[in-house]
């Protein structure tokens, strides 16, 4: 694929382009700004665009704000943003617009370049890649807002294990009752939240995210 890349700091773009030539992509834009970026990609033919968030020359969220305008100009620009902190009004913006060809990774979290290159991979398929220390922020920030309401005291118990990343399996084991139990919950909350069945959607995370809608 065709990259661009805005990271501010020089050594982690540097090592950021490298790992992406490793597995085969070729960065076509790489700099240090928001403006820069969106530059490039206006001028650049790119597949995909990965940022951080804090950038010059404000350096709190040039980037994200940025990747946003993007979006907005090209709605199937796959965008993934790699960032030690979690900017949530952005955030939650860049997460329920539109969900397909979407991620929000925390640097410090990523334990291998593994990890970083599958989530580039399914952004750019149109998928969703969201790290659950990311969710369970953005859902803390809305937990009294009417999205909520429809749901039952297990059913926000359900979707905070869900938040944090876990599986049936464990949520069944955290919560003492059995896989069959945590699945109905989980349709519940789908149910409830409307969230149908449908194709390059992702429901687990849409339905944290759906609460995000309610801020704005």
């Amino acid at each position: 694929m065709r990259i661009a890349v805005a990271e501010d700091s020089v050594l982690l773009r540097e090592g950021l382009v490298r790992i992406l030539e490793f597995y085969g992509h070729r960065v076509v834009v790489a700099v240090g700004t928001a403006v820069e970026l969106v530059a490039g990609v206006r001028s650049t033919a790119v597949d995909l665009v990965v940022t951080d968030v804090r950038m010059p020359p404000g350096n709190s969220d040039e980037g994200l704000r940025a990747a946003l305008d993007l979006r907005r100009e090209r709605p199937d620009l796959p965008v993934l943003v790699l960032s030690q902190y979690v900017e949530q009004t952005y955030a939650a913006e860049l997460l329920t617009t539109d969900s397909a060809g979407v991620g929000y990774l925390l640097k410090d979290r990523v334990g291998d370049l593994e990890v970083l290159a599958s989530a580039i991979r399914r952004v750019a398929d149109g998928g969703t890649v969201v790290d659950p220390q990311v969710v369970r922020q953005l859902l803390s920030r809305n937990r009294e807002r009417p999205a909520l309401s429809r749901l039952t005291a297990r059913e926000l118990e359900v979707l905070d294990l869900m938040a944090q990343g876990h599986s049936n399996t464990a949520i069944a084991r955290a919560l003492s009752v059995s896989e069959a139990a945590v699945a109905k919950h989980i349709g519940n909350v789908f149910g409830k939240l409307d969230l149908p069945v449908a194709p390059r959607t992702h429901r687990r995370v849409l339905a944290v995210l759906t609460y995000l809608r309610e801020a704005h």
